[in-house]
């Protein structure tokens, strides 16, 4: 590939920018997204705190998104948030107990290796990314916590965020979630 062609890649399509979307759309992807982290959170102050653990991982802000912002998307959809957190999380672990001592190479194996997981396994999430990276670069207490961060907060973080994405978004008429299961 010549020089110019590979940067003429880089330009812009000309289907313009992304679509409008209502009002309703807007007013409904800020309920759930209240309700999913609040959910997430009051769960995890009513049973973790004090125990030098936390349900809520940054993560679980980008999977709000996709969940009450973009529910057609295929990343949205039930395999993908609850497999793409846990696979990337178990990859996250593994390279944290393996290659602490060079953190650069667990952070970058973690992610990437991560998005080849979930793309081999059909569970394509991209807050499975930021769960692995987390496993590596979180705090005292996430690494203390071992495999036990795959459950707390990888697995049940997203069966809340799940829950409420399922009661909100098939509320109004102009909504359905999900579009699959598996």
């Amino acid at each position: 590939m010549r020089f110019r062609e590979y940067f003429s890649k880089m330009k812009s399509s000309t289907r313009g920018g992304p679509p409008r979307v209502s009002k309703e759309e807007i007013l409904w992807s800020w309920i759930g997204a209240f309700l999913g982290i609040a959910a997430v959170a009051w769960v995890s102050h009513l049973f973790f705190d004090g125990l030098d653990m936390s349900l809520m991982i940054g993560s679980f802000g980008a999977s709000a998104v996709l969940l009450y912002g973009a529910v057609r998307s295929p990343l949205a959809q039930p395999r993908n948030l609850i497999g793409g957190h846990i696979l990337s999380a178990v990859i996250g672990v593994l390279c944290w107990k393996l290659l602490s001592q060079h953190l650069w190479l667990a952070e970058s194996l973690a992610v990437a290796t991560s998005i080849a997981v979930m793309h081999a396994t059909r569970t394509l999430h991209p807050p499975g990314g930021a769960t692995a990276l987390i496993a590596v670069i979180g705090s005292p207490e996430i690494h203390q916590l071992g495999f036990l961060y795959v459950l707390i907060p990888a697995t049940i973080g997203p069966l809340i965020l799940l829950a409420v994405a399922l009661l909100v978004n098939n509320i109004p008429s102009s909504r359905r979630y999900p579009e699959f299961w598996f």
